[in-house]
């Protein structure tokens, strides 16, 4: 794999084992990712959109973790409409046996959640 990629997680505040899991992950040597809790800690606070898009332009790619969950997590939806909008690669990974996709993420890869899967599209990066 080429070198390790700064990666933006998005992801429904019910999906942070999800996201935690990703986090640990990304520890073993043979992770493609270099993590960075990038997450905005008060989401729909004052400012709350500036400092998102302001962590997405400093990420190489976001991969939104995508479950039923997402259906009505507007910030979660809302990062990914971001991303595309600031010409970050978005890529969606199934998080869980859910295969619910955004309307936001269409024409987007979508993936299952595997190194492979997840590897081969940030080498694209």
């Amino acid at each position: 794999m080429a070198g390790k990629k700064r990666i933006f997680v998005g992801f429904a505040i019910e999906d942070q084992a999800a996201r935690n899991l990703m986090r640990g992950q990304s520890r073993l040597g043979h992770s493609p990712i270099e993590y960075t809790d990038f997450s905005v800690k008060e989401p729909w606070s004052a400012g709350w959109k500036t400092k998102c898009r302001s962590r997405l332009r400093q990420c190489d790619g976001m991969i939104a973790l995508l479950s039923n969950n997402t259906r009505n997590a507007q910030g979660a939806r809302w990062e990914i409409k971001a991303a595309i909008e600031e010409g970050i690669p978005v890529l969606g990974v199934f998080a869980g046996a859910d295969r619910y996709k955004p309307p936001e993420i269409a024409g987007k890869p979508v993936v299952t959640w595997t190194w492979a899967g997840i590897g081969n599209w940030i080498d694209r990066l």
